[in-house]
Protein backbone atom coordinates (compact mmCIF):
# COMPACT_ATOMS: atom_id res chain seq x y z
CA UNK A 1 0.00 0.00 0.00
CA UNK A 2 1.08 3.06 -1.16
CA UNK A 3 1.09 6.61 1.52
CA UNK A 4 0.17 9.57 -0.21
CA UNK A 5 -0.73 13.28 0.46
CA UNK A 6 -4.88 13.59 1.59
CA UNK A 7 -6.57 15.37 -1.74
CA UNK A 8 -6.75 19.32 -1.50
CA UNK A 9 -9.56 20.77 -3.09
CA UNK A 10 -8.31 23.78 -3.35
CA UNK A 11 -4.88 22.34 -5.53
CA UNK A 12 -7.04 20.50 -7.52
CA UNK A 13 -9.48 23.71 -8.51
CA UNK A 14 -5.86 25.30 -8.96
CA UNK A 15 -4.67 22.44 -11.60
CA UNK A 16 -7.79 22.54 -13.14
CA UNK A 17 -6.80 26.77 -14.04
CA UNK A 18 -3.55 26.16 -15.08
CA UNK A 19 -4.47 23.36 -17.25
CA UNK A 20 -7.63 25.34 -18.57
CA UNK A 21 -10.14 22.38 -17.71
CA UNK A 22 -11.61 25.22 -15.78
CA UNK A 23 -12.78 28.35 -17.62
CA UNK A 24 -14.51 31.68 -17.58
CA UNK A 25 -16.82 33.14 -19.55
CA UNK A 26 -20.00 32.36 -21.50
CA UNK A 27 -20.46 29.32 -22.58
CA UNK A 28 -23.67 27.28 -23.79
CA UNK A 29 -23.60 24.04 -22.54
CA UNK A 30 -25.46 20.47 -23.82
CA UNK A 31 -28.33 21.67 -21.47
CA UNK A 32 -28.45 24.82 -23.42
CA UNK A 33 -28.29 27.07 -20.79
CA UNK A 34 -25.63 29.75 -20.86
CA UNK A 35 -22.71 29.30 -17.98
CA UNK A 36 -20.26 31.63 -16.50
CA UNK A 37 -18.14 28.67 -16.25
CA UNK A 38 -16.95 25.85 -18.52
CA UNK A 39 -15.33 22.43 -17.32
CA UNK A 40 -13.41 20.24 -19.51
CA UNK A 41 -12.60 17.06 -17.15
CA UNK A 42 -11.10 15.68 -20.58
CA UNK A 43 -8.39 18.07 -20.78
CA UNK A 44 -6.81 15.98 -17.14
CA UNK A 45 -5.23 14.17 -19.87
CA UNK A 46 -1.68 13.05 -18.07
CA UNK A 47 -1.03 10.66 -15.22
CA UNK A 48 -0.60 13.29 -12.88
CA UNK A 49 -3.75 15.29 -13.22
CA UNK A 50 -5.58 11.91 -13.08
CA UNK A 51 -3.89 10.85 -10.55
CA UNK A 52 -4.66 13.81 -7.87
CA UNK A 53 -8.41 13.30 -9.18
CA UNK A 54 -8.69 9.53 -8.61
CA UNK A 55 -6.78 10.31 -5.28
CA UNK A 56 -9.92 12.65 -4.51
CA UNK A 57 -12.40 9.97 -5.13
CA UNK A 58 -10.88 7.20 -3.20
CA UNK A 59 -10.11 9.28 -0.58
CA UNK A 60 -13.78 10.03 -0.73
CA UNK A 61 -15.49 6.81 -1.29
CA UNK A 62 -12.92 5.28 1.71
CA UNK A 63 -15.56 6.82 4.08
CA UNK A 64 -18.66 6.08 2.48
CA UNK A 65 -20.58 2.48 3.15
CA UNK A 66 -22.03 0.20 0.42
CA UNK A 67 -18.97 0.55 -1.45
CA UNK A 68 -19.94 -2.64 -3.84
CA UNK A 69 -18.77 -1.56 -7.11
CA UNK A 70 -17.87 1.51 -8.46
CA UNK A 71 -19.15 2.76 -11.94
CA UNK A 72 -17.83 5.34 -14.57
CA UNK A 73 -20.57 6.43 -17.28
CA UNK A 74 -19.31 6.63 -20.92
CA UNK A 75 -17.18 7.94 -21.96
CA UNK A 76 -15.30 10.61 -19.69
CA UNK A 77 -16.17 8.79 -16.47
CA UNK A 78 -14.48 5.48 -17.88
CA UNK A 79 -10.41 6.70 -16.86
CA UNK A 80 -11.61 8.03 -13.75
CA UNK A 81 -13.32 4.68 -12.22
CA UNK A 82 -11.05 2.84 -14.05
CA UNK A 83 -7.88 5.11 -11.88
CA UNK A 84 -10.31 5.29 -8.81
CA UNK A 85 -10.30 1.37 -8.44
CA UNK A 86 -6.29 2.14 -9.06
CA UNK A 87 -6.03 4.74 -6.07
CA UNK A 88 -8.22 2.35 -3.76
CA UNK A 89 -5.94 -0.82 -4.30
CA UNK A 90 -2.39 1.27 -4.26
CA UNK A 91 -3.73 4.02 -1.80
CA UNK A 92 -6.34 2.43 0.69
CA UNK A 93 -5.06 -1.35 0.37
CA UNK A 94 -8.95 -2.10 -0.79
CA UNK A 95 -9.85 -3.64 -3.84
CA UNK A 96 -13.25 -2.03 -5.65
CA UNK A 97 -14.62 -4.50 -8.62
CA UNK A 98 -15.70 -1.28 -11.23
CA UNK A 99 -17.57 -1.20 -14.25
CA UNK A 100 -18.50 1.40 -17.45
CA UNK A 101 -21.17 1.55 -20.10
CA UNK A 102 -21.33 1.78 -23.98
CA UNK A 103 -23.13 4.13 -25.75
CA UNK A 104 -24.00 2.12 -28.01
CA UNK A 105 -25.20 -2.17 -27.32
CA UNK A 106 -22.88 -4.17 -28.58
CA UNK A 107 -24.41 -7.33 -30.61
CA UNK A 108 -21.33 -9.66 -30.63
CA UNK A 109 -18.70 -10.50 -28.02
CA UNK A 110 -20.58 -10.60 -24.15
CA UNK A 111 -22.91 -8.08 -25.59
CA UNK A 112 -24.88 -5.13 -24.11
CA UNK A 113 -23.60 -2.21 -22.91
CA UNK A 114 -22.36 -2.90 -19.79
CA UNK A 115 -18.80 -3.73 -19.40
CA UNK A 116 -16.93 -4.80 -16.99
CA UNK A 117 -17.78 -6.02 -13.14
CA UNK A 118 -21.24 -6.84 -12.72
CA UNK A 119 -23.86 -4.61 -10.82
CA UNK A 120 -26.83 -7.51 -10.41
CA UNK A 121 -27.38 -7.28 -6.31
CA UNK A 122 -24.47 -4.47 -6.18
CA UNK A 123 -24.34 -1.14 -4.48
CA UNK A 124 -23.16 0.99 -6.86
CA UNK A 125 -21.46 4.18 -6.37
CA UNK A 126 -21.46 6.51 -9.97
CA UNK A 127 -18.24 8.41 -10.69
CA UNK A 128 -18.32 11.32 -12.94
CA UNK A 129 -16.79 14.78 -13.37
CA UNK A 130 -19.51 17.07 -13.07
CA UNK A 131 -24.01 17.42 -12.84
CA UNK A 132 -25.13 20.08 -15.23
CA UNK A 133 -28.83 19.47 -15.27
CA UNK A 134 -28.69 15.74 -14.45
CA UNK A 135 -29.87 14.10 -17.41
CA UNK A 136 -26.93 12.20 -17.81
CA UNK A 137 -27.28 10.83 -14.16
CA UNK A 138 -30.44 10.09 -14.61
CA UNK A 139 -30.06 7.85 -17.92
CA UNK A 140 -27.13 5.90 -16.25
CA UNK A 141 -29.25 5.39 -13.27
CA UNK A 142 -31.53 3.62 -15.11
CA UNK A 143 -29.28 1.34 -17.14
CA UNK A 144 -27.86 0.44 -13.78
CA UNK A 145 -31.43 -0.81 -11.69
CA UNK A 146 -32.26 -2.12 -15.11
CA UNK A 147 -29.23 -4.35 -14.69
CA UNK A 148 -30.36 -4.99 -11.18
CA UNK A 149 -28.17 -2.64 -9.45
CA UNK A 150 -29.10 -0.53 -6.04
CA UNK A 151 -27.43 3.05 -6.45
CA UNK A 152 -25.60 3.77 -3.34
CA UNK A 153 -24.74 7.47 -4.59
CA UNK A 154 -23.24 9.69 -6.78
CA UNK A 155 -19.62 11.28 -6.37
CA UNK A 156 -18.46 14.06 -8.74
CA UNK A 157 -15.42 16.39 -9.08
CA UNK A 158 -17.20 19.53 -9.12
CA UNK A 159 -20.55 20.90 -7.91
CA UNK A 160 -21.22 23.96 -10.24
CA UNK A 161 -24.25 25.37 -8.62
CA UNK A 162 -26.09 24.97 -11.60
CA UNK A 163 -29.63 25.44 -11.19
CA UNK A 164 -32.43 22.51 -11.90
CA UNK A 165 -35.55 22.51 -12.93
CA UNK A 166 -36.75 25.20 -10.08
CA UNK A 167 -35.37 26.64 -7.17
CA UNK A 168 -33.14 23.58 -6.16
CA UNK A 169 -29.50 23.13 -7.76
CA UNK A 170 -29.62 20.20 -10.35
CA UNK A 171 -27.86 18.39 -7.63
CA UNK A 172 -30.43 18.75 -5.26
CA UNK A 173 -32.37 18.31 -7.76
CA UNK A 174 -31.10 14.82 -8.17
CA UNK A 175 -30.58 13.72 -4.55
CA UNK A 176 -34.24 14.46 -3.89
CA UNK A 177 -35.98 13.04 -7.18
CA UNK A 178 -33.73 9.40 -7.30
CA UNK A 179 -33.81 9.64 -3.32
CA UNK A 180 -29.54 8.64 -3.28
CA UNK A 181 -26.53 11.04 -2.13
CA UNK A 182 -24.32 13.48 -4.33
CA UNK A 183 -20.82 13.98 -3.07
CA UNK A 184 -18.81 16.34 -4.17
CA UNK A 185 -14.47 17.10 -4.38
CA UNK A 186 -14.71 20.19 -4.33
CA UNK A 187 -17.07 23.15 -5.90
CA UNK A 188 -17.89 26.81 -7.11
CA UNK A 189 -19.99 29.68 -5.75
CA UNK A 190 -22.54 31.24 -7.28
CA UNK A 191 -24.79 32.53 -4.21
CA UNK A 192 -23.99 36.04 -6.20
CA UNK A 193 -26.62 35.00 -8.42
CA UNK A 194 -28.87 34.26 -5.27
CA UNK A 195 -28.83 38.33 -4.86
CA UNK A 196 -30.61 41.41 -6.44
CA UNK A 197 -27.37 42.87 -6.81
CA UNK A 198 -25.05 40.12 -8.62
CA UNK A 199 -21.90 41.48 -8.16
CA UNK A 200 -19.50 38.82 -6.22
CA UNK A 201 -18.26 39.49 -2.63
CA UNK A 202 -15.23 37.67 -0.51
CA UNK A 203 -17.61 35.70 1.19
CA UNK A 204 -18.96 33.59 -1.67
CA UNK A 205 -15.49 31.93 -1.98
CA UNK A 206 -16.32 30.30 1.96
CA UNK A 207 -16.90 26.85 0.22
CA UNK A 208 -14.46 26.89 -2.33
CA UNK A 209 -12.10 25.44 0.02
CA UNK A 210 -9.44 27.97 1.94
CA UNK A 211 -9.21 30.21 -1.31
CA UNK A 212 -10.87 33.36 0.95
CA UNK A 213 -8.61 32.50 3.88
CA UNK A 214 -5.32 31.22 2.16
CA UNK A 215 -4.89 34.10 -1.09
CA UNK A 216 -2.86 36.85 -1.07
CA UNK A 217 -4.81 39.01 -3.72
CA UNK A 218 -8.55 38.11 -4.96
CA UNK A 219 -9.57 39.73 -7.94
CA UNK A 220 -13.43 39.25 -9.30
CA UNK A 221 -14.59 40.07 -12.95
CA UNK A 222 -18.57 41.14 -13.09
CA UNK A 223 -20.22 41.83 -16.44
CA UNK A 224 -23.99 43.37 -15.18
CA UNK A 225 -25.12 42.78 -19.12
CA UNK A 226 -25.32 39.37 -18.21
CA UNK A 227 -27.83 39.34 -16.05
CA UNK A 228 -29.69 42.37 -17.01
CA UNK A 229 -31.04 43.68 -20.58
CA UNK A 230 -30.94 47.20 -19.86
CA UNK A 231 -27.46 47.00 -18.35
CA UNK A 232 -24.77 49.31 -20.60
CA UNK A 233 -23.24 47.03 -23.06
CA UNK A 234 -19.53 46.36 -23.17
CA UNK A 235 -19.03 47.43 -19.25
CA UNK A 236 -17.46 45.75 -16.98
CA UNK A 237 -16.07 45.76 -12.88
CA UNK A 238 -12.94 44.07 -11.39
CA UNK A 239 -13.54 44.03 -7.52
CA UNK A 240 -10.29 43.85 -5.99
CA UNK A 241 -11.67 42.09 -2.90
CA UNK A 242 -8.51 40.79 -1.29
CA UNK A 243 -5.09 42.43 -1.61
CA UNK A 244 -2.43 42.00 1.51
CA UNK A 245 0.18 44.50 -0.15
CA UNK A 246 -2.62 47.13 -1.57
CA UNK A 247 -5.66 48.73 -1.54
CA UNK A 248 -8.95 47.14 -2.33
CA UNK A 249 -11.75 48.27 -4.59
CA UNK A 250 -13.38 48.54 -8.36
CA UNK A 251 -12.18 49.47 -11.71
CA UNK A 252 -14.57 49.82 -14.23
CA UNK A 253 -13.30 48.20 -17.87
CA UNK A 254 -14.80 47.90 -21.33
CA UNK A 255 -15.41 44.80 -22.92
CA UNK A 256 -15.37 43.78 -26.73
CA UNK A 257 -16.78 40.56 -26.53
CA UNK A 258 -16.21 39.83 -30.58
CA UNK A 259 -12.53 40.58 -29.99
CA UNK A 260 -11.77 38.96 -26.28
CA UNK A 261 -10.55 42.38 -25.32
CA UNK A 262 -10.13 44.57 -22.35
CA UNK A 263 -9.18 48.07 -22.05
CA UNK A 264 -9.86 50.85 -19.76
CA UNK A 265 -13.69 52.21 -19.21
CA UNK A 266 -14.36 53.98 -22.23
CA UNK A 267 -11.48 53.32 -24.78
CA UNK A 268 -13.25 50.62 -26.67
CA UNK A 269 -16.49 52.86 -27.16
CA UNK A 270 -16.48 53.50 -30.78
CA UNK A 271 -15.60 49.47 -31.64
CA UNK A 272 -19.17 47.37 -31.97
CA UNK A 273 -19.79 45.44 -29.83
Amino acid sequence: MTTQATFNPQAFIELALSRGVLKFGEFTLKSGRVSPYFFNAGLLNDGEALSLLAQGYADKLVQCENVGVIFGPAYKGIPFVAATAVALSQVHGKSVPWGFNRKEAKDHGEGGVLVGASVAGQKVWIIDDVITAGTAIREVVTILKNAGATIAGVLVALDRQERGQGELSAIQEVQKELEIPVLVLSQLSRKNEERADKVPMLSDLRESGAIEQDADSVFFIHREEYYSDSAEVGKGLISIAKQRDGATGDIDFSYNSSLTRLADYGELTEMPF
